[in-house]
């Protein structure tokens, strides 16, 4: 057995630990036992490996290190929670007015009345609401009186799923509404934090930038396409691409940037750039734009697995692939347990780029067969967005009860324009921070997608063209990723071969 395939079970076992832990709560006893049986696996089959030799013995071996990797998944979760259970600030939680003096660690999340901010006191965070105005800034230090709570299961009936638990695992466990807030001043900032700053001034000047060029709903549209912005966004907005299936091309989500990445390569390979080139080029177009959204922490989940499929295309082995995504997920697993159950981009990210590994090629090969292999870039975009939405849409309509039924059609007249429109947007946001004349130039192209995007959404936003499903079992789920498992399965038997 190969090093590389001893690494993929481990991962796995250590992934499996964590699913058990997080649906059934194991006793720690029970993962003693698991050590001590794992310790005379692993101890009688090194001896009989040396005395013999045999394949079997040495596959027991792994099986033994198997589970050591499963107990150490269930006791990572158990550790997180025994953390969460005794964080200090959550302990005052439901109990009067507290006060409190903290920083302001990230920027403010502005909406149309009121905003958001993510406060750290010592080693704990709480997430506060308060009014739109006066405006906050990253780093501001600040004073605050108010009543802590722990978050409820829903954020003004719009969260889908447990809002709870969305805050969770980004180590939020206390939140305050409408508390009195006062800058009291700012802290020394460190390089990495100047650093940030400085990305966030410039993300607030290519901002104010597209609102200067562009109205609503092309500003809306071109803020989160390019900048991951979706506070200005209005509601009536964000309900027409739901319907439409779009939602997911103006946000910073593990979908919008593998299926970008794909997209981003198959252009450059079409204008004559070598795979090598295009792979590196891709890269770096991946992390410029995540370091423009301002690199939050889903940005970065989705930016990596975005670089691992290129990664995962680039070496050109199936196999290969799945394994540095397993071990990829495995890690950040290890750092954050809660991601597994907790973080749907995260699962849609994972799924997404499982979907372009093993089905993509095969709805390529159907596509080309029906058109006779013309326009290769149209054909890539088509099976990049049907194998990622076929991979991620029982999770889709698991956590958030929406089909869309025109959604293929939307984001085949869609997606083709997304790569222009960052260009365009990117263009004429960036230069007009510097000057009005340039980026009125460049605006014309930009406003025609937009009008473009903005019309789709329009012909495709009725009532009837979407449907909301409630309660929905987890056992559809689960016997949907059977069904996809077995068909992809299928396909590999049959045409694999089309593609050695």
């Amino acid at each position: 057995m190969s090093a590389s395939k001893i690494l993929f079970f481990l991962c796995l076992s250590f992934i499996a630990g964590i699913f058990l832990e997080s649906i059934i709560k194991i006793p720690q006893i029970f993962v003693c036992g698991i050590f001590v049986v794992t310790v005379l696996i692993i101890f009688v089959s090194t001896i009989r490996l040396f005395l013999c030799s045999q394949e079997h013995w040495n596959r027991l071996l792994v099986f033994g290190f198997c589970l050591i990797s499963l107990a150490l998944g269930i006791l990572r979760v158990q550790i997180t929670e025994f953390n969460i259970a005794n964080d200090k600030l959550s302990q005052f939680n439901g109990k009067g007015k507290v006060v409190f003096t903290g920083v302001i660690l990230s920027e403010p999340d502005l909406r149309d009345t009121y905003q958001k901010l993510k406060v750290r006191v010592a080693d704990s965070t709480v997430l506060i609401t308060t009014k739109r105005y006066p405006e906050y800034k990253y780093l501001d230090k600040v004073n605050i009186i108010g009543k802590l709570e722990t978050p409820g299961e829903i954020e003004d009936g719009v969260f889908s799923g447990s809002y709870r638990n969305y805050l969770m695992k980004d180590g939020i466990y206390s939140v305050m509404n409408f508390p009195d807030v006062k800058v009291i001043g700012s802290i020394k900032p460190s390089l990495l934090q100047r650093t940030y700053s400085l990305i966030l001034f410039s993300k607030q000047k290519i901002r104010e930038s597209i609102r200067y060029n562009f109205y609503p709903p092309q500003s809306s549209i071109l803020e989160g396409t390019i900048l991951g912005d979706n506070g200005a966004m209005s509601n009536d907005l964000k309900k027409q691409l739901n319907i439409t299936g779009l939602r997911h091309v103006i946000a910073v989500s593990g979908t919008h940037v593998v299926i970008l990445s794909e997209i981003i390569m198959s252009l450059l390979l079409a204008v004559g750039f070598s795979r090598g080139k295009a792979f590196y080029f891709a890269i770096f177009f991946i992390c410029f734009y995540i370091i423009l959204t301002g690199l939050p922490p889903s940005g970065v989940r989705a930016g990596i697995m975005g670089g691992l499929f290129l990664l995962a295309q680039k070496i050109g082995r199936q196999s290969a692939g799945s394994r540095i995504i397993v071990t990829a997920c495995t890690v950040m697993l290890i750092i954050n347990p809660l991601l597994l159950f907790y973080d749907v981009g995260f699962q849609l990210s994972f799924l997404a780029v499982l979907g372009l590994i093993y089905l993509e090629p095969f709805i390529k090969l159907l596509i080309k067969k029906i058109t006779k292999e013309k326009a290769p870039n149209l054909v890539t975009i088509i099976s990049t967005t049907i194998s990622a939405q076929i991979f991620t849409l029982p999770v889709m309509v698991y956590n958030f009860g929406n089909v869309s039924f025109v959604s293929p059609i939307t984001n085949f007249l869609v997606l083709p324009i997304v790569y222009w429109l960052m260009v365009f947007g990117f263009l004429v946001a960036i230069c007009g921070v510097f000057s009005n004349v340039i980026g009125f130039i460049l605006f014309i192209p930009c406003w025609i997608l937009l009008s473009y995007f903005v019309k789709i959404i329009d012909i495709f936003s009725q009532p009837w063209m979407a449907r909301s499903v409630t309660s929905v079992s987890w056992v559809w789920v689960f016997v949907a990723y059977l069904i996809i498992s077995f068909v992809v399965s299928f396909l590999h038997k049959k045409y694999s071969q089309k593609f050695i």
